[in-house]
């Protein structure tokens, strides 16, 4: 089933091979693009339904999506789930009601992070930190792909546990075995992950 939906996602452009610099500034020879799940409802159930089987299986009150492209599979996963969702805003609007993060909740509570993809753990942890000084306790991170250039070893230092749906060497193996990109494709992203 994962081997189907690693093939699903590169079929609708959400991997894309080249050069492309991520947000963590790094240069790589894959992009994973899942903001382009919003023009795939479909998929974004798929998604949503292969997250909450995971989900299922730990303990929160709430999710907490990160904007924004964990927003829309965190919007996803609440309603396959059929359980709250709050986010943590980018920027704190100066009118309205000036929240830092929107939705309801209490103080105590247990959310989920969820977010598209990891590459590094510090915009997690970014995003972790008004969660908790809002009196949220965050113990868990779920992910669609992990890129396994030491996120979960990031997260973990600071006590959290990250949760990946799909992991890039194993997408690789994937797209290779179906006909999707070629064994020296697969090689120079081999060997990239493991410069990393």
């Amino acid at each position: 089933m994962m081997s189907q939906l690693a093939n699903r996602l590169f079929d609708n452009g959400c991997i894309q091979f080249g050069t492309f610099t991520l947000t963590s500034g790094l240069t790589s020879p894959i992009y994973i693009d899942l903001r382009l799940l919003v023009g795939h409802p479909l998929l974004l159930r798929e998604v949503a339904h292969a997250m909450a089987d995971v989900a299922h299986r730990l303990t929160f009150d709430r999710i907490a999506a990160i904007p924004y492209a964990g927003l829309p599979i965190g919007v996803a996963l609440a309603m396959a789930m059929d359980r709250p969702l709050i986010y943590p805003r980018k920027e704190v609007k100066s009118h309205g009601t000036h929240r830092a993060i929107e939705g309801d909740f209490e103080p105590g509570e247990t959310v989920l992070v969820v977010d598209d993809l990891i590459t590094r753990g510090d915009s997690k942890l970014e995003t972790i930190q008004p969660l908790e000084a809002a009196g949220l306790a965050v113990r868990d991170v779920l992910v669609l792909i992990d890129r396994e250039q030491g996120g979960a070893e990031d997260l973990a230092r600071r006590g959290y546990r990250l949760h990946a749906i799909l992991r890039l060497t194993t997408m690789l193996d994937s797209l290779q075995k179906s006909g999707r990109i070629t064994a020296p494709r697969h090689e120079e992203v081999l060997a990239y992950l493991e410069r990393k």
